[in-house]
């Protein structure tokens, strides 16, 4: 394995480092004394500076949008930190949440104070328990030394602090359904504008980030944005996490530098594909996104502007790994079942059409597949992109039409098989009727 900086993964081996006395023994909560002492604009322009993309998968700058966030509404500003970690081949916050949960927080804290926002809220996949427990722990230790809550670390700063559980709903991973759930509504997207930044939680301005994010900002405060932006490549600077699974010799959550080349990645950190088998296809950023051919991967590095160069998402690296033994048939269909199952059923589109291309794939799947369902999956799906309020619609998508369009004669496979089924089983019926008479 090579070796790589370590930013969010560094001492997460250490013994109960999950607990605060022993973060600060290795600097915790360092950054954040040092974010009071600083003008909380200027911390937002060391964020500009770093270069720090969303890593919950949109990839908008960081410093950007905390800059939309209005100083003089007369309204208390709200931090949301989304740990509605859902998409399907995603664990890298988990990690984060139960290995270094004061990390957590000491980013949320420095982010507050750049904000001046003196509420912050957790919202937690409901899923995940044991995370919850852990990242609970973690405030209810700052509460009891002073970290959260009235004038912290002595510096005449309050802040607040609380988790809130999910309730299952993959939808809350998008910023506005989330904001809804907290609200205490169902959870669906809302229109834009008005983007949270201006009018959010409660109606007033509030910053979602998701934990990654987050946790970034102490390396930031604590070493300077310039010293940030060295690392990566170009516009996609720093470290990134990846959450590789699938037919690889060694899965788990990687953290490295923005710019790896994606084959390298699969065999210097994941050890390779599995004995007897060779790669087929890989889903770099979790299921919503184009996959790649064996052949695409060639030349793709893991960064934002080379995922997209090359016609897919680096998203937020729920790094799938697909080997020459999956059929393609199968494993749209379980992508499309999920789909249809999570969509929030606000806009007719999405709501009908995910449920009518999972039965297409069903029918293809199971060997009744009729000439011309590829061409109607495909029609339907032009149907829901761009059709929708948020970009559910748009994303779920796109594995669909790649998939199809990528691994067409696995369908047409199916397809061909059934019809030869269809015309068997006509020749029996006629010989059987014959034979009657």
């Amino acid at each position: 394995m090579a070796e790589h900086i370590q930013i969010l993964l560094k001492n997460i081996r250490e013994k109960d480092y999950h607990r605060l006395e022993v973060y600060e023994k290795f600097g915790g909560y360092a950054s954040v004394r040092k974010a009071l002492e600083m003008d909380p604009l200027q911390i937002i322009e060391e964020v500009k500076t770093s270069g720090l993309r969303g890593r919950g998968g949109a990839g908008f700058p960081t410093g950007l949008k905390w800059s939309f966030v209005p100083r003089d509404s007369g309204k208390p500003v709200y931090l949301i930190n989304n740990a509605d970690e859902s998409e399907p081949g995603t664990f890298k916050d988990r990690v984060l949440l139960e290995r270094n949960p004061h990390l957590v927080i000491e980013g949320m804290l420095c982010a507050a104070w750049a904000l001046q926002s003196n509420m912050s809220i957790i919202y937690i996949r409901g899923e995940y328990a044991y995370p919850y427990t852990v990242i609970s722990a973690a405030i209810k230790e700052c509460y009891q030394k002073g970290y959260l809550g009235e004038n912290i670390f002595g510096s005449g700063f309050t802040h607040h602090m609380l988790v809130h559980r999910g309730a299952g709903a993959y939808i809350c991973g998008e910023e506005t359904a989330l904001l809804e759930s907290l609200e205490g509504k169902k959870g669906q997207p809302r229109l834009k504008p008005p983007f949270p930044a201006v009018e959010g939680l409660y109606g007033c301005p509030t910053v979602i980030n998701n934990v990654e994010t987050l946790s970034t900002i102490p390396w930031i405060v604590a070493n300077g944005g310039a010293e940030y932006a060295k690392i990566g490549v170009d516009k996609s600077s720093g470290t990134k996490l990846v959450s590789a699974s699938g037919h690889i010799k060694k899965p788990g959550v990687y953290e490295i530098e923005m710019g790896y080349p994606l084959l390298e990645f699969i065999e210097n950190e994941c050890g390779g594909i599995r004995e007897g088998h060779s790669l087929k296809a890989v889903i770099p950023g979790g299921s919503s996104v184009n996959i790649l051919t064996a052949e695409e991967c060639k030349g793709v590095n893991l960064d934002y502007e080379s995922c997209r160069e090359h016609g897919t998402s680096l998203g937020c690296a729920g790094f799938m790994v697909l080997d020459d033994s999956v059929d393609m048939v199968e494993a749209v269909l379980n992508l499309a079942h999920f789909y249809a199952h999570e969509s929030c059923g606000q806009c007719t589109p999405c709501r009908e059409g995910g449920h009518w291309i999972e039965k297409v794939f069903a029918r293809i799947a199971r060997g009744e597949g009729l000439p011309g369902d590829m061409e109607l999956i495909e029609s339907v799906c032009a149907q829901i992109g761009g059709h929708t309020i948020c970009a559910f619609g748009d994303t779920m998508v796109l594995p669909y039409l790649s998939i199809l369009k990528k691994f067409a004669p696995e369908f047409r496979e199916r397809i061909d098989a059934a019809l030869k089924g269809l015309e068997v089983k006509r020749k029996m019926l006629n010989m059987e009727f014959d034979g009657a008479h």
